[in-house]
């Protein structure tokens, strides 16, 4: 087969979620399966490491996709051009985003649809209003639907309008990286970025829907129900830094405990995650939520939220907190931190819990999926 793939966001050192689920698909697919070639459509300069192996032919179309009205240019004009250029037989895509095709299957990926629920978790207008008419539509028009949880599959049921027979769930996964390290790596690692003092860490973009606002509220409160030198590391880019996240860290009592890394590659990631008392995950949207199986990978505690698909993610492996509760997630990292036993338990029944997610299974149902059309 010919199996066309858009790769706009496969991005050297900016891979957010969706480019990284595209990543780690992708490259087991195109490896595992030599007999299909698989045409990669990028909207700008590529880097050749995303060209995974032999069967892989990468295409510039020129356009970078990136506002609405070149998304509209890129999916509706010019990819069908391109596809029918090199005689795709279907045409997968990670995201929404799907082009016009007459005869050709097509695939689109939906992760989750928290734009749907709540327009402040996209902070731009003309997208919002993009999300609200095109993502329906493309759900529709696609052959199939790929999401990576239950909970995403009955949101998009209910809320687009879909049967269920049309949707497939195709689970994230975690980064080999993410693994328990050794005692001195551990030292090593909290005197890198704590002096060597115990420390929650959250990671993840800064953004209203992860919930840093209360995260910096309960730590607060933590640090005054236990009086301790436990510091809390934030992980991410400050994308969406100013308003209500700023000023509420401007405001702690223990703001001198924050550490901020800025964005960091996942094997720093990883090091900061097995050498921490637990993750502090209280986000109020997920359509999957990775940060919470990379704890589980890296021997680690999770606190995380009682909403979405977090839940169905964490199982009985994780302290599950109500997110709009200042007071559950502060009790959570007293009762995290004070309890050796319990961190202990939780990290047992993570190991055990991370080995349903595997990108090499959700790779290998996704490549037949793509044969099934």
């Amino acid at each position: 087969m010919i199996i066309g793939v858009n790769t706009r966001l496969l991005l050297k050192g900016r891979l957010e979620g969706i480019g990284y689920f595209t990543q780690q698909t992708l490259m087991r697919m195109t490896r595992n399966h030599p007999e299909d070639t698989f045409i990669f459509f990028f909207d700008r300069k590529y880097d050749k490491s995303f060209i995974f192996s032999d069967n892989v032919i990468p295409v510039i179309v020129p356009c970078p996709a990136r506002h609405p009205i070149l998304w509209k240019l890129y999916f509706d004009y010019l990819l069908p051009f391109y596809c029918k250029k090199y005689k795709i037989d279907v045409f997968f895509s990670p995201e929404n985003y799907i082009p016009k095709l007459k005869n050709t299957p097509v695939i689109c990926t939906i992760h989750d649809i928290n734009f749907f629920h709540n327009d402040k978790y996209i902070g731009n207008n003309a997208h919002q209003r993009y999300f609200m008419r095109y993502f329906p539509a493309n759900a529709h028009k696609a052959s199939k639907i790929i999401t990576v949880s239950r909970y995403s599959k009955k949101d998009i049921e209910e809320n687009f309008g879909i049967d269920s027979s049309k949707i497939e769930i195709v689970y994230n996964a975690a980064n080999s990286v993410y693994k328990p390290q050794s005692k001195e790596i551990k030292l090593r690692t909290k005197m890198q970025y704590t002096q060597g003092k115990d420390y929650f860490y959250f990671v993840g973009a800064i953004h209203k829907r992860k919930n840093l606002v209360n995260i910096f509220l309960a730590f607060d409160e933590f640090k005054r129900k236990s009086e301790n030198e436990v510091q809390l590391v934030i992980i991410g880019a400050k994308k969406w830094w100013q308003g209500d996240i700023e000023d509420t860290y401007n405001n702690m009592q223990f703001k001198k405990d924050v550490i901020f890394t800025g964005r960091l590659e996942a094997k720093d990631v990883a090091m900061i995650a097995s050498s921490s008392v637990a993750l502090v995950f209280p986000s109020l949207f997920e359509g999957f939520g990775i940060p919470v199986v990379e704890a589980f990978c890296a021997n680690t505690a999770v606190i995380t939220s009682n909403t979405t698909a977090l839940p169905e993610v964490a199982g009985d492996a994780a302290l599950i907190v109500n997110p709009y509760s200042v007071s559950e997630i502060a009790d959570a990292m007293k009762e995290i931190y004070e309890n050796p036993e319990l961190r202990q338990q939780l990290t047992e029944k993570g190991q055990q819990r991370q080995k349903l997610f595997s990108w090499d299974n959700s790779s290998e149902k996704l490549w037949k999926i793509i044969h099934s059309l």
